[in-house]
């Protein structure tokens, strides 16, 4: 494989960066946070209108069916920007539908997904918080030609500004994936106390939810097999912005190092400091070559993508912590305030180490695929 980004990939990289300097500033981000929802459509259909809602979409349904080593390019931008809202949500139930949907429902759901006309979020995690779908036990019981609904999904990320919310649900032993509108009859939303705001989170309650037959995605173990493999792009993708906001920690740690002045010097001229700054620099490159090695491997359909996923997730959760913690540390007590934008890094860092799975649970997913690799 290629160790770099092509020229066009470069291009739309530095594209996306501008696109969020001018678009998405961090006075802009505060603002979000402060919101009910952190959600701006505003911003959602400029993203649009630069392809970025689409841009792992197949050609036939309005996207621009581009590769997930370019999606993760923009999501590192998105990283470096704090972009508020429900984009890693919405890639998530595009990459669930697109695997497990039929080809009405690819154009009923990717189509306006693609055109920013919809947003979208997975309901998977219930009381155990447990991201294995084995886990799932929310029951869908058929009622004549309809599934019916009953019982709590929990850190469901922007479940208030989705206007369709994937439910991974079991009907017996059988996994169902149900989609269901926002405003459906009987469903709950209540927002869930986060460290995060730039990503709301939401308790969905589903009281006697009437799901028609024909719209359930897919059962049995397709399903599962679905969700595992839309899941896996999801993560790449977060740990594409775990890295950006790694970028980014580390930029705004130097710069304040090489001007912060301390007995008339520079702190950064203290080996200390220069040491944290190296340590900074480690886990970020580290976190880079892992997050792009893992979109490589997903995309390519290598043998060996879903032990890369869960070592670049297990990594970078681990790295984008102790970037944080470096970063606030060298800052000193300013960094502990609410005035600097590295807490607002920090805080997303913190949200996006358990995500999709923190760092124990892809260590032991990586030790049973080396466990069932050594044993074949």
């Amino acid at each position: 494989m290629d160790f770099d980004l092509t020229k066009a990939q470069k291009l739309l990289q530095q594209s996306a960066r501008d696109f969020f300097a001018r678009e998405c500033k961090p006075e802009r981000v505060r603002e979000l946070m402060a919101s009910e929802t952190a959600f701006d459509d505003k911003l959602w259909r400029e993203m649009a209108d630069q392809g970025f809602t689409g841009l792992t979409i197949p050609e036939e349904y309005g996207g621009l069916g581009l590769s997930l080593v370019d999606l993760i390019a923009v999501a590192e931008e998105m990283g470096r920007a704090c972009l508020p809202g429900p984009f890693i949500s919405t890639l998530w139930a595009a990459s669930l539908i697109e695997r497990a949907g039929n080809e009405g429902q690819r154009k009923q759901y990717l189509e306006p997904i693609a055109a920013g006309e919809m947003k979208a979020t997975v309901a998977l995690l219930e009381e155990t918080g447990e991201w294995n779908p084995d886990a799932v036990m929310l029951a869908a019981n058929k009622d004549g030609k309809e599934y019916r609904l009953r019982g709590t999904k929990h850190y469901v990320n922007d479940a208030a500004v989705a206007d369709v919310i994937i439910v991974v649900a079991r009907e017996n032993t059988d996994l169902v994936l149900l989609p269901v509108e926002r405003a459906a009859a009987g469903v709950n939303i209540t927002e869930t106390p986060a460290i995060d705001a730039t990503r709301k989170l939401y308790t969905v309650e589903f009281d006697n939810v009437a799901v028609p037959e024909p719209s359930a995605l897919a059962f049995t173990t397709k399903t599962k097999e679905a969700v595992e493999d839309a899941t896996d792009v999801a993560t790449v993708a977060l740990c594409a912005e775990m890295l950006g906001g790694m970028v980014w920690t580390l930029d705004a740690t130097v710069e304040y190092a090489k001007t912060r002045l301390q007995f008339g010097k520079p702190i950064g001229i203290y080996q200390a400091v220069q040491h944290q700054c190296a340590d900074m620099f480690n886990f970020t490159e580290s976190a880079r070559s892992a997050t792009y090695f893992a979109a490589w491997a997903v995309a390519e359909n290598d043998p060996a993508a879903k032990l890369a996923v869960s070592v670049a997730k297990g990594f970078c959760s681990d790295a984008a912590r102790e970037v944080g913690n470096r970063g606030v540390q060298i800052h000193g007590g300013i960094g502990f305030t609410w005035e600097h934008n590295i807490q607002l890094y920090y805080k997303r860092a913190k949200a996006s180490e358990i995500m999709f799975g923190d760092a124990n649970y892809h260590r032991e997913k990586i030790a049973e695929k080396v466990v069932d690799e050594s044993e074949g």
